[in-house]
């Protein structure tokens, strides 16, 4: 497994991949932070907080993990390297997790840089200090949980096609439906007293729920379950193109 998360590794850095997803992940969050005035501008928002921060970037990320981890197994399909890659004294679950721990790496790798964020609004509040630190470490956690199902869902999306652009798409579509879709059908009221439980089958809810401050272990099973499902799918797929 360390051999193909190496391997992942020094693709991504060895090619304009790796850094151009930082400076993406970076470029993005920063001009909507600190530079276009709106609702999730820091200035504007008048308080000490990097709530606007945490709503961005669930969004920012769910097309920028899909671009990551578009060519997985895509590529591999493509250059014909898939069935030498399953011939190597290597099990299914070590490729596949080689795969997902690279993407997860990179990923994590481009939110390092946004603790000067924090250290930024700390600085900036009256008094200084005075902000929730307790919510803000809590929705790191939550992000954390939040790039491992979406990174799941990517390398699963990169076995369903050997078209690097239609892995693309299924993996966006799926986080999507995952973090906003359950929440947006509950949000129609056709379903009654249910409504709340429609809302918590999405990211969304566990991801809110985490940024509070308060680790769950519900919220924490739900991450790990939904990062665990489509790693057993990929691993299905594997073995069904095998």
């Amino acid at each position: 497994m360390f051999a193909i998360l190496k391997k992942e590794i020094n693709s991504f850095f060895s090619s304009a991949i790796g850094y151009l997803v930082i400076a993406v992940f970076l470029i993005f969050n920063g001009l909507f932070l600190w530079i276009f005035p709106g609702e999730f501008n820091v200035f504007d928002f008048g308080v000490a907080d990097l709530s606007s921060f945490f709503l961005l970037a669930p969004w920012i990320l769910i097309f920028l993990i899909p671009a990551i981890t578009m060519k997985s197994f895509s590529d591999e399909k493509k250059m014909g390297t898939l069935e030498l890659l399953l011939t190597k004294p290597l099990g299914h679950w070590q490729i596949v997790g080689g795969k997902y721990l690279g993407a997860l790496i990179l990923v994590f790798l481009a939110l390092i840089p946004t603790i000067l964020y924090v250290f930024t609004v700390y600085k900036l509040g009256n008094p200084e200090g005075n902000m929730d630190m307790g919510s803000t470490i809590g929705s790191y956690f939550g992000l954390f949980f939040l790039i491992s199902a979406y990174s799941s869902v990517g390398v699963f999306a990169s076995t369903l096609s050997e078209n690097q652009i239609v892995a693309f798409i299924a993996a966006v579509l799926i986080c999507f439906l995952l973090y906003y879709g359950f929440e947006g059908i509950s949000g129609l009221s056709f379903f009654g007293d249910i409504d709340l439980w429609i809302a918590n089958l999405g990211m969304k809810a566990h991801f809110d729920s985490i940024g509070r401050g308060v680790i769950d272990t519900r919220d924490l099973i739900y991450f790990i379950s939904v990062s665990l499902f489509f790693l057993y799918l990929t691993v299905f797929q594997l073995k069904k193109n095998a």
